[in-house]
């Protein structure tokens, strides 16, 4: 089984206490678990273009001795799916009980199962959507990081990166997904919240680069699983939140899942806690992933 990531977190949504901006995926892992690892050998790879190990922007051109930074070429879909299925390859795996991943790696999910149909038993999308939101591009994701005095033209790897306009983007991000909705469970006090957000927040800024905002932001904006659903043989799970501002349930939605010829279910998460909840409503999130992997 593949497990995708999301935009800007990584393989370590997988790993128990470690943060992810989707949330992570720890407590749906392991002996008995929805992401049984009795049944599956469960895989989740870096995504082509992210920052944590695969080759992205920030890698090491050869031809110049330098991070690759803006000269990155520019990646689609089809490319990230394409690398995880060559990275299987070399693992010997030749076939996938089911692809399946929150946000963006639910849009990697739904690609796997329209490039390699003959590989893919089934694919869910969690808090995610059959094409990309309004506004997401590499042009607008490049323009709000070159309004940064960090910016450097996009040369910022030799002036010390861009950490401050990375842990405010951070912090913007994590409120709007609506984690600080769940730290006022915790915490009534907004000077304390924020004091509980900042640590992940710096975490992230100081191991993100933002030239791969841009790149994955690139492939994204070239996504539309939608004129191809008819093609679509894998089971398919799509999952979304009653309250993400960044895939509302929709009609178009629900209409558009009628044209899938393989087994689907839909499932709305009545939730406050926005595009998070694909891992702080994990327990919701079980008897939906028992069903894919029927």
């Amino acid at each position: 089984m593949l497990v995708t990531h999301g935009y800007t977190s990584g393989p370590s949504m997988l790993s128990p206490g470690h943060h992810t901006a989707e949330g992570t995926w720890s407590t749906l892992l392991g002996p008995g678990r929805p992401l049984d690892t009795d049944r599956f050998y469960v895989i989740c790879t870096n995504m082509l273009g992210s920052s944590f190990g695969t080759t992205g922007p920030n890698t090491v051109n050869p031809a110049t001795g330098e991070p690759w930074g803006p000269d990155f070429p520019a990646i689609t879909l089809a490319d990230i799916v394409g690398v995880q299925r060559r990275a299987l390859a070399a693992l010997g795996v030749t076939h996938l009980r089911a692809v399946v991943g929150p946000s963006y790696g639910g849009w990697q999910a739904l690609q796997w199962a329209l490039d390699y149909p003959d590989m893919v038993d089934a694919a869910g999308a969690v808090v995610s959507g059959f094409t990309h939101p309004p506004g997401l591009s590499a042009q607008s994701q490049r323009d709000k990081l070159a309004a940064s005095p960090e910016w450097h033209d996009g040369r910022y790897y030799r002036h010390g990166g861009m950490p401050e306009t990375l842990f405010n983007l951070r912090l913007q991000t994590l409120r709007s997904y609506g984690l600080e909705r769940l730290y006022e469970d915790r915490e009534s006090d907004p000077a304390k919240r924020l004091a509980m957000l900042e640590p992940q927040c710096r975490e992230w800024a100081a191991r993100f680069d933002p030239h791969s905002m841009v790149a994955l932001a690139g492939a994204a904006e070239h996504f539309d699983a939608r004129p191809h659903l008819h093609q679509l043989r894998a089971r398919l799970l799509l999952a979304v939140c009653t309250t993400d501002a960044i895939f509302p349930p929709s009609p178009e939605t629900q209409e558009l899942l009628t044209r899938v010829s393989a087994p689907t279910r839909y499932v709305e998460i009545d939730s406050p806690y926005g595009h998070m909840a694909s891992g702080i409503e994990w327990r919701r999130l079980e008897p939906e992933l028992r069903w894919l992997l029927e």
